[in-house]
C-alpha cells in the first residue's frame, strides 16, 4: 500500500492529466494552458513538490500549487517546442539568499532543451534567460528537426551537466550550463534518447546512453563508448529511456521496445551499474515502447512508467515488479509523481 501521492501524465493533444489518489482516477489539470497542448517535459522542484515546470509547444509553464493553476513563464521560449527540462541544484555559494531568491525555482539552475535543438538557461527562476552558444545540428533529413531529448546533472561533479540530442550525439558543460562542448567517441548511434549514471561494484561510476539501435556504455565519464549489444539480453535493440531508483546508484531501469512508437515494450533492469540487464517482472508486454519513468525521493520504492501509446505501470519495489493501471491514455510523453 503506497502513501497518498499525486501522479502527473503529460499527453500529446490532450494536455496534462493529474491523479490525486495514486492513479485510481484522473482529471485534466490544464487551468492556464491550452487544454489540448503537447506536454513533452515535466520537472518537479527538488525541494518543493508543488512547484512543477512543464514544457509544451507553446513554451514553458509553471505551477506553484501542484497543477491547480498554471502560468506561462514569459521568456524566449514562448512558442518553442520544449522537449526537456533540468532543474540543477546550485552550489552552496549560489544558493538562496541573493536578491533573486524570491522567484519559485531561483534556488536551481534551469536548463531547457527544444526542437529544433537549442538550449536555454536561467538561474533566477525564469526571470532572465540566456542561450548558450553551442553548435548543435538543427536539421536532419530523417526526422526534419533535431531535438534535445534529455538533460541530466553529473553524478559526481555538481557543476557538470549533460545534454543528449536526437540526432546529434551529446554535449557536456562544466560550468552549470554556461558553455558546452560536444564529446563522446564510439557510440553505436548519434540518435541519443536518454543518459544516466550508475555506480559499479568497484565504486567507479559508469555512464549509459540509450539510442535507437543499442544501449551504450562508458567507463571514462563519457569520453569513449562501447555498444552493449542489448538485443542479446532484452527483446529488442531500440532503447528509449533510462531511470534510476532513488538511493540505489548501482541500479538502472531501461525503457525497451520494438520501434518508435512500436507495438510492444518492456522494462529492463540492471543491478550492476548497467553492465548486464534482464527483463523486469511485468503483467505482460506493454502496447508500445516504454517511454518514461517517474521517481521521487519521498518514496524510493515507488516508481511509475509509461508506454508511449498510453499505458501506465506502477512498481512498489523499486522497479523489480510492475502492475498496470486501469486508465489508459492516447500518446504519453511526460510523467511525474509527487507526495
Amino acid at each position: 500500500m503506497t502513501n497518498p501521492h499525486r501522479l502527473y501524465v503529460g499527453t500529446i493533444g490532450e494536455g496534462l492529466f493529474r491523479s490525486l489518489d495514486g492513479g485510481e482516477t484522473f482529471a485534466r489539470a490544464c487551468d492556464g494552458m491550452f487544454v489540448e497542448c503537447h506536454v513533452r517535459a515535466l520537472a518537479v522542484h527538488p525541494q518543493d513538490p508543488r512547484t512543477i515546470f512543464m514544457g509544451s509547444e507553446q513554451g514553458l509553464y509553471r505551477t506553484v500549487d501542484g497543477a491547480d493553476h498554471w502560468a506561462r513563464v514569459e521568456s524566449p521560449l514562448n512558442g518553442l517546442q520544449i522537449w526537456s527540462i533540468l532543474l540543477a541544484r546550485k552550489p552552496v555559494a549560489e544558493a538562496p539568499g541573493s536578491d533573486v531568491a524570491d522567484a519559485p525555482g531561483s534556488d536551481v539552475v534551469m536548463m531547457v532543451g527544444t526542437c529544433p535543438s537549442r538550449l536555454f538557461r536561467s538561474e533566477d527562476g525564469g526571470k532572465a534567460w540566456t542561450e548558450p552558444k553551442v553548435q548543435m545540428i538543427q536539421e536532419s533529413p530523417r526526422i526534419m528537426h533535431t531535438r534535445v531529448t534529455c538533460l541530466i546533472a553529473d553524478a559526481l561533479e555538481p557543476e557538470t551537466l549533460w545534454a543528449g540530442v536526437e540526432v546529434d550525439g551529446f554535449f557536456r558543460s562544466r560550468d552549470l550550463g554556461r558553455t558546452w562542448e560536444a564529446v563522446g567517441q564510439g557510440l553505436s548511434s548519434r540518435d541519443i534518447h536518454a543518459l544516466a549514471f550508475a555506480r559499479a561494484g568497484n565504486g567507479r561510476w559508469n555512464m549509459l546512453a540509450a539510442t535507437n539501435n543499442d544501449l551504450n556504455f562508458s567507463s571514462d565519464r563519457g569520453e569513449t563508448w562501447q555498444p552493449l549489444g542489448i538485443g542479446a539480453s532484452m527483446p529488442w535493440s531500440y532503447c528509449r529511456t533510462l531511470g534510476q531508483p532513488i538511493g540505489r546508484p548501482e541500479e538502472l531501469l531501461l525503457g525497451n521496445g520494438d520501434a518508435p512508437p512500436g507495438s510492444a515494450g518492456i522494462i529492463g533492469r540492471s543491478t550492476d551499474g548497467g553492465r548486464t540487464w534482464q527483463p523486469a517482472c511485468m503483467p505482460g508486454r506493454a502496447n508500445s515502447t516504454i517511454w518514461n519513468f517517474a521517481v521521487h525521493a519521498a518514496d524510493p520504492e515507488l516508481i511509475y512508467a509509461a508506454s508511449v501509446s498510453g499505458e501506465i505501470y506502477r512498481s512498489t519495489d523499486a522497479g523489480q515488479s510492475w502492475s498496470k493501471l486501469a486508465r489508459e491514455f492516447g500518446e504519453v510523453r511526460a510523467l511525474a509523481w509527487t507526495p
